[in-house]
């Protein structure tokens, strides 16, 4: 083994307790998982829900699944996840934008690998219609995936008064 690998695996090993920190305030609930295949002495594979709450527009939340590898590699978290993933996203209660916001704003992000794949949840707004498009996508330093899905909130009334516009809350 050459002396560069060896201080790369190193420090690649050595940063993984601080970039799991640095967004452990950021973790979606976990609403359930499904074991999709059965593995004798380690852990099975598994679909597994999660809940997120968009951290600019309250009233909204979205709702994904991710498939989660089992096995020995999954087990210590050095597998690659594939791309997979599905989206749903609904309004919950009264929709109030709390910050202006671009288009394809990142809501939610989570690595996919121990290097370079993560999956994001981004948002934008649909004027015409008052709606928030919402779309999840895993990405890859060197090669990205087609894989995604899309999601979207018609803003309505929710109680008394008018619905907010996004197209209001817009960078432009």
């Amino acid at each position: 083994m050459t002396q560069f690998f060896r201080k790369s695996l190193f420090c690649a090993f050595a940063c993984l307790p601080f970039a799991a920190s640095a967004r452990a305030g950021d973790d979606p609930d976990l609403i359930f998982r499904k074991s999709t295949t059965f593995k004798l002495l380690t852990p099975n594979d598994k679909l597994a829900t999660y809940a997120i709450d968009d951290p600019a527009v309250a009233g909204v939340a979205c709702y994904f699944t991710v498939p989660e590898k089992g096995g020995v590699a999954g087990a210590f978290g050095l597998v690659e996840q594939t791309s997979d993933v599905s989206l749903a996203c609904r309004q919950y209660g009264p929709i109030q934008f709390k910050q202006k916001f671009a288009e394809g704003d990142v809501v939610f992000r989570e690595g996919r690998s121990v290097f370079f794949k993560r999956m994001q949840i981004v948002r934008g707004c649909d004027p015409r219609r008052n709606v928030l498009v919402y779309m999840v996508y895993t990405d890859k330093l060197v090669e990205g995936s087609p894989k995604n899905s899309t999601s979207t909130v018609a803003i309505e009334p929710w109680g008394a008064g008018a619905a907010p516009q996004c197209a209001d809350f817009l960078n432009k």
